[in-house]
């Protein structure tokens, strides 16, 4: 009779437990959906109304407003391919390269390994604003001025990415196995791209999305490098569009265009979304 008594307290801490779970779950999935909804109904609405205040009902200005926006000064479409080239250029070589230098770290037994793990590291807490001029003044020496290889190649450096990588690779990839490979005589980038490339695909996942949201997103280096209208990107020409006159400036155009720019972020998401878990839960364990 205890003991039934006892399995069904149990039973009631654990349903307790996860009614509680799915309710801070709930809480928090309406959080982060809220935004995207109060962004699609202010989308759909004139300048006029969103002045008005408030409503949760969407409207029936969506179309006037992304009419206006792709025939008007802006080069939306133009802003849209120039994002996806530094976003898309930027992923795949911080991912890549990342990953080699992380593999080199915890594959091989060299001197100064551990200062060099450090030193990278270190980086880490230098901001970019810090080393901006200097920036700007290598690549106009470099006749870079005004285009996307600034944006794309500093990219090859990303000590979270690194550090993120060794962890996984920590918890993930086994030395018996390099050493195995190296036996049966493959060489080292064979090994790497036909071995270690396939088992850091969940990471590799994880940090291209990361990867290409913070450069999809970056507004800062962009507007300090590119002059020309043509290759701009879209944070700027967003950021053109809020800082346009009195008399020009449409409230409802700004969201549309707003709108607009997340949509190749969400569809990168749903391809990539499947390795999220596996990937942050493997990479944070070091095994």
């Amino acid at each position: 009779m205890q003991v039934n008594m006892v399995e069904e307290k149990q039973r009631g801490g654990v349903k307790a437990r996860r009614t509680f779970a799915y309710i801070v779950l709930g809480i928090a999935c309406f959080l982060c959906l809220f935004w995207f909804y109060l962004l699609f109904i202010n989308s759909t609405r004139s300048h006029t109304e969103l002045t008005s205040g408030f409503t949760p009902f969407p409207s029936k200005y969506l179309f006037t407003n992304l009419n206006n926006l792709f025939h008007g000064t802006q080069p939306v479409l133009k802003g849209m391919l120039n994002s996806l080239i530094v976003s898309m250029s930027t992923a795949v070589i911080c991912v890549y390269f990342s990953a080699m230098t992380a593999y080199s770290i915890h594959a091989y037994d060299f001197k100064l390994r551990n200062f060099m793990f450090t030193l990278i590291l270190a980086i880490m807490m230098i901001p970019t604003q810090v080393t901006a001029l200097g920036f700007l003044q290598l690549i106009d020496k470099m006749h870079l001025m005004n285009s996307f290889i600034p944006l794309i190649v500093p990219s090859i450096a990303s000590p979270i990415v690194f550090f993120y990588m060794k962890q996984y690779m920590e918890s993930t990839l086994p030395l018996e196995l390099l050493e195995a490979a190296r036996i049966d005589g493959a060489g080292e980038i064979r090994i790497f791209n036909t071995i270690v490339l396939p088992l850091m695909v969940p990471a590799m996942a994880v940090q291209a999305i990361f990867s290409f949201v913070a450069s999809w997103n970056n507004y800062f280096t962009p507007a300090l490098v590119l002059k020309d209208e043509a290759k701009k990107t879209l944070p700027i020409l967003i950021a053109q569009l809020r800082g346009a006159d009195f008399l020009k400036f449409d409230m409802g155009q700004v969201y549309a265009m707003i709108a607009f720019s997340i949509f190749p972020v969400i569809v990168v998401y749903l391809i990539l979304s499947k390795y999220i878990v596996g990937g942050l839960s493997a990479g944070s364990v070091k095994g």
